[in-house]
């Protein structure tokens, strides 16, 4: 799986002109799921969403975490994480997860995050979204589980 995590101030999703989920400070999460992905990479990442030290102490030092501000997740699905550019000028997405696994794995990623108790807006699954937000600092994280 990949998660690109955005720090942000304020964040939204609209589907047909209506919003559709909506978080203060947090972070925006774009996720992807490829064809090999199993519960495992959904752990090995909550517990990285959860715990980075990304948001700014008392001294405007990195050094606290989602949990620790009380921040929120705005979770986009987004195959085109795997996309492939190698060859020519159109993507390829064979590495993408079929949807069936891949929203399984997305839901379950945003059904533990809320069990470690962050509040989860989402997108909805493979629907053409318009995503806004403020990224502070700004501040963009690539996590792979592959990279556990």
């Amino acid at each position: 799986m990949k998660v690109i995590l955005q720090r942000a101030k304020d964040a939204s999703v609209t589907v047909n002109e209506e919003t559709i989920g909506r978080i203060d400070e947090g972070f925006v999460a774009l996720v992807g799921v490829t064809h090999t992905d199993t519960e495992e990479d959904v752990d090995y990442l909550v517990n990285k969403i959860i715990h980075l030290r990304v948001f700014e102490d008392e001294n405007e030092k990195m050094n606290v975490s989602l949990k620790d501000v009380g921040g929120a997740v705005l979770s986009i699905s987004q195959f085109t994480l795997y996309g492939d550019c190698r060859k020519g000028r159109r993507p390829n997405f064979m590495q993408a997860a079929k949807p069936d696994m891949a929203k399984a794995l997305y839901e379950s990623l945003n059904n533990k995050l809320k069990d470690e108790g962050i509040h989860v807006e989402t997108g909805a699954f493979g629907e053409m979204m318009d995503v806004s937000f403020t990224n502070t600092g700004p501040v963009t994280i690539t996590l792979e589980s592959a990279d556990r």
